[in-house]
């Protein structure tokens, strides 16, 4: 807006002193021909007809455009429009001003200039200069109002051309933070025009393709590992426990053989849970997608973990639990008992945990509470991936796929894992639409970025 303004400005003055100074230069032009015909006229007829032709001019200029006046040496009026020399001043350029009021009692602007003749008498020829008064007044109106127009446009423009702008920009950064957020799939919005910012949206999203194509390859390896490793081991386990069972082995080695037993269980229980958090994040899960009665479904779970925490003596409460959404029922109690389940591992013994649920319109809203010891704020952004295992946690057994299992499934339900801090301890909440409208597989809301700790 400043630089068109500037540039009109500049633009209009120009046109202004271009205007004023040549309608200025036929005024004066104008006089210079009267004058010099005039003295041409004396030079040929002397006076007597050089006062034919004046009154010939001022017989045929009843308006008094205008004026002209012959006086003697003593300034006496000896022919002409004028009933006396006018008081006027006389400038550099030997041009004559001086006003006469008209009929109207307006103070009409004159300039004119003045010949002296052989004889010695003076002729003042002048001409009214209300016309070009006029017009600079009228190029000043027209100036100001083109600037105004000119403005007002520059700042209509200014604000569509930077609203185009911030919309490509915003788009980008809308799609960047869910990109952020977990929706990996998402990609930089494109017009198909080819500009800057299409270039730098195709240039993203190369960038993206090519990381996702990373990602899916450093997974497919993992699931690779833990599908080829799942079934040797369920045998070497097999064989493990038919050996334990052999009478003639000593106590030691039976100790020993169900420790390692218990190991290759621990590793069987993390190949599973690398496969389902694959097949859900792949979309390949075999969905049974029902009406699910949250309620019931938090008090099965509860009444599984009640007990489990008993033996740890750690309560386990159930709060406000009602609500129903659609969803696969399977999943969603593996979600829960997952998060109960490391709130009473990482509980200390005498501490509580809390199980509730809360409706908010369409967003269902599942909470579970402990007294754990936590994490470090700058370790929140890295509990959902896989084997992420906060320092506090280190000693206590676990995989670090606890909370990515139940990540995977909320966003195979269109939902979102969120963590808070419970101080002292973790708040862990589990938002799940009513009803998935992208249906099984496909994510509605951006996962929001993990704010607590994470257990295994």
């Amino acid at each position: 807006m400043g630089i068109f303004g500037s540039s009109a400005m500049i633009l209009i003055g120009y046109i202004y002193w271009e205007t004023s100074g040549y309608l200025e230069q036929q005024t004066n032009a104008t006089i210079s021909a009267e004058i010099r015909g005039l003295t041409e006229q004396f030079r040929q007829t002397g006076g007597p007809g050089v006062e034919a032709v004046i009154r010939d001019r001022i017989a045929r200029d009843p308006d008094r455009s205008t004026l002209y006046l012959l006086v003697t040496a003593d300034r006496q009026p000896v022919l002409g429009n004028l009933p006396a020399w006018p008081a006027g001043e006389l400038d550099a350029n030997g041009w004559f001003h001086f006003t006469q009021l008209n009929q109207d009692g307006r103070s009409i602007p004159f300039q004119g200039q003045i010949l002296r003749t052989s004889e010695g008498h003076s002729l003042l020829v002048a001409k009214e200069q209300s016309t070009l008064a006029a017009t600079r007044q009228l190029i000043n109106r027209v100036y100001i109002l083109a600037l105004a127009m000119g403005l007002l446009l520059a700042l209509f423009g200014g604000i569509m051309m930077s609203s185009s702008v911030t919309r490509r920009v915003d788009a980008i950064n809308r799609t960047s933070r869910e990109i952020m957020a977990g929706r990996l799939q998402r990609r930089m919005p494109v017009r198909g025009i080819n500009d800057e910012f299409d270039q730098l949206a195709g240039n993203l999203n190369a960038m993206l393709d090519r990381i996702d194509s990373l990602i899916d390859s450093v997974r497919a390896v993992t699931d690779n590992i833990a599908h080829d490793l799942r079934t040797p081991l369920a045998r070497l386990r097999g064989r493990l426990e038919n050996l334990a069972l052999t009478p003639d082995i000593s106590e030691t080695v039976r100790g020993e053989l169900n420790a390692t037993i218990t190991d290759a269980d621990h590793l069987l229980a993390t190949f599973r849970a690398l496969l389902r958090i694959a097949r859900i994040e792949s979309g390949t899960h075999d969905e049974a997608w029902t009406d699910i009665d949250l309620g019931a479904l938090l008090h099965d779970a509860w009444e599984l973990y009640h007990a489990v925490g008993e033996e740890k003596g750690i309560t386990v409460h159930l709060g406000t639990a009602d609500g129903h959404m659609r969803g696969d029922r399977d999943l969603i109690f593996q979600a829960v008992s997952n998060l109960l389940d490391n709130a009473i591992k990482y509980s200390p013994p005498g501490s509580e945990v809390r199980l509730e649920m809360r409706e908010d319109g369409d967003l269902l809203t599942i909470a579970v509470s402990d007294q754990g010891p936590g994490v470090p704020e700058a370790e929140r952004g890295k509990v959902l991936d896989r084997f992420y295992r906060t320092a506090a946690v280190s000693g206590i057994p676990g995989s670090g796929l606890g909370l990515s299992l139940v990540n995977a499934i909320a966003r195979h339900h269109g939902g979102q894992l969120i963590l808070a801090d419970n101080a002292p301890g973790l708040r862990v909440l589990l938002e799940l639409p009513k009803t998935d409208l992208a249906g099984p597989g496909r994510t509605t809301l951006p996962a929001a970025p993990p704010s607590g700790e994470s257990h295994g």
